[in-house]
C-alpha cells in the first residue's frame, strides 16, 4: 500500500512540475537570435543544409568531443567489469537458421546503412553518432545468430583510437590553419558544391570518424558481453 502512494506522489510531483511548461507553452512564430545565427551560419558560413549537423560538428564541437569521450569511460568501464579470467563459464543457444540466414543477407546492409548515414550527416537527417549505432546493430545480430563468431580485438582497437585521434588532429588543424578560436572549425576545407557530397568543408570527414568511433566502441561493448559467458 504504502509503495502504490509513494508512487502516486511521485506522479502528482512530476505533473505539478511540469504543468507550468505545458501551461505556458507557445507555439514559436519566428526563430529566436541565436537560432536564427545558426541557421544562416550553416548555410552562408559552413555550406551546410543539415542545421543540427552544423551545431553538433561546429558551434557545440567540444560537447561533441566530450561525449564521445564519455561513452569511451563507458566503454572502458564496461569492459573492464565483465572480464573475464579463463575461458567463460556461461552457455549461449546456437542461434536459429532463419536469423543465421537473416544475418547473411541483413548484416552487410546494415553496416552499409550505417556507413551511408555518417557520410551524408552534413545533407541528411543523421551523423557520426546515429550511423555508428546501426553499425553496431548489425554486428549485434552477427553475434545472435552465430555462436562461433569473434569480433577482432585489434581491428576495434585500432579503428577506435585512430577514429578518435584522427578527430583530435583535425580539430587542431582548423587552429593551425586558421587561428585561435577555430577548434573544428571544417572551413580549412574548401566548402565545395552545395548539397554535393563532396561538400561542407572537414564536416562530412569529422562525422565519419565519429561514426567509426561510435561504432567501433559500441562493438567492443558487445564484444565484452559475449566475452563475459552471457547471451546477448
Amino acid at each position: 500500500m504504502i509503495k502504490y502512494l509513494l508512487i502516486a506522489i511521485a506522479i502528482v510531483g512530476m505533473g505539478w512540475m511540469l504543468y507550468p511548461l505545458v501551461a505556458d507553452f507557445q507555439t514559436a512564430t519566428e526563430l529566436n537570435a541565436l537560432a536564427t545565427e545558426y541557421v544562416n551560419g550553416s548555410m552562408n558560413d559552413l555550406n551546410v543544409p543539415n542545421v543540427v549537423t552544423a551545431v553538433v560538428v561546429t558551434y557545440r564541437g567540444l560537447d561533441t568531443l566530450g561525449e564521445v569521450t564519455v561513452l569511451f569511460l563507458a566503454t572502458a568501464g564496461i569492459g573492464f567489469l565483465l572480464r573475464r579470467k579463463g575461458h567463460p563459464t556461461g552457455k549461449r543457444r546456437p542461434g536459429s537458421e532463419i536469423l543465421k540466414i537473416g544475418s547473411a543477407f541483413l548484416a552487410p546492409l546494415i553496416v552499409l546503412l550505417g556507413v551511408y548515414i555518417f557520410t551524408h550527416g552534413h545533407l541528411t537527417p543523421g551523423g557520426g553518432f546515429q550511423g555508428g549505432v546501426v553499425i553496431a546493430s548489425g554486428m549485434l545480430l552477427l553475434t545472435m545468430a552465430h555462436i562461433d563468431f569473434k569480433f577482432s580485438h585489434t581491428l576495434i582497437h585500432w579503428a577506435e583510437s585512430l577514429s578518435g585521434f584522427t578527430y583530435v588532429l583535425i580539430g587542431l588543424l582548423g587552429l593551425l590553419l586558421l587561428g585561435v578560436n577555430s577548434f573544428l572549425d571544417p572551413r580549412f576545407l574548401a566548402g565545395g558544391k552545395w548539397l554535393s557530397l563532396f561538400s561542407a568543408g572537414a564536416v562530412p570527414v569529422i562525422y565519419s570518424f565519429i561514426g567509426l568511433k561510435v561504432g567501433s566502441e559500441l562493438s567492443s561493448v558487445i564484444d565484452s558481453l559475449q566475452d563475459g559467458g552471457n547471451e546477448v
